[in-house]
């Protein structure tokens, strides 16, 4: 049995079917964990969570950006826009069962067998293990409860950047998304700059990416990530992985066989005029 880490999909179905090809997945042996971000900019995110939906039982992804404005879509508290690609999805007769399916799906996940973690965006530098579960523990079991739209509809916004134990409600709730689904860089002393995209490399001094500065996540445990293409999966520290390399953008989608450390690539296809 193998553990087969996937970045950002982004809705590139007939890349994921390919490069799933290539490590020689096989859905009764092992299991796919997918970094969120599943749909959106790509061409296909309908069959990319069709897909991923049929084999439930042998995947274990945790929720991008992305997901979460979809299911701010089907709340209908965020618009559709035409470059996500995601007219094919919003019209599906499947939509319901896929978003109902969709929200329920973890923020976080962790295999103590492994020692994995694995997230969209990144861990706050100010949370030990302990805080991290439970601020993801916070965020499922408002999506996948009735007020699921009440949280959507408030998740928007770049406020409290900074961590505090005292952080209730919707505070707790839109910082610990940001942190999961958002975070890239922060300030040295962990709050967050939920604005600057651009690679290390040229980033103001005064920020940091996320996996740079002091962790509390004990040492025996590796991170893997997304959402980051501009990384093209380097520049981390040891034991942290970005998976994101751009694919939806030209790059390619990447995979990760955890047992061997062999990565598997495949370019995006271009689309015929």
């Amino acid at each position: 049995m193998a553990n087969i880490l996937i970045g950002d999909v982004h809705g590139c179905y007939e890349e994921l079917r390919r490069v799933l090809e290539k490590a020689d997945f096989e859905p009764c042996r092992d299991t796919l964990w997918f970094t969120g971000d599943l749909v959106a900019r790509g061409p296909d995110s309908l069959n990319v969570l069709r897909f991923i939906h049929s084999i439930k039982d042998h995947v274990r992804l945790c929720l991008g950006n992305h997901d979460l404005h979809l299911l701010a879509i089907y709340a209908g508290i965020s618009k559709n826009k035409r470059r996500d690609n995601l007219e094919p999805l919003l019209n599906a007769p499947d939509y319901d069962e896929l978003m109902n399916w969709l929200r329920r799906q973890p923020i976080m996940q962790i295999d103590e067998q492994l020692k994995l973690i694995m997230v969209h965006a990144g861990i706050s530098a100010q949370w030990d293990l302990d805080t991290a579960k439970q601020c993801a523990r916070n965020l499922e079991a408002m999506l996948s409860s009735d007020s699921y739209a009440f949280f959507l509809n408030a998740m928007y916004g770049d406020l409290p950047d900074f961590w505090r134990e005292d952080l209730q409600g919707i505070d707790r709730l839109r910082y610990s998304a940001n942190v999961f689904t958002r975070m890239r860089y922060c300030y040295l002393d962990g709050r967050l700059d939920l604005n600057f995209k651009e690679a290390p490399e040229d980033a103001p001094a005064k920020l940091k990416p996320w996996f740079m500065l002091p962790r509390k996540i004990p040492d025996e445990y590796s991170i893997a990530f997304g959402h980051w293409a501009s990384l093209n999966g380097k520049g981390t520290p040891d034991k942290i992985y970005a998976l994101d390399t751009g694919c939806c953008w030209g790059g390619k989608l990447t995979a990760l066989r955890w047992e061997d450390q062999q990565y598997f690539k495949k370019r995006k296809i271009k689309q015929k005029d």
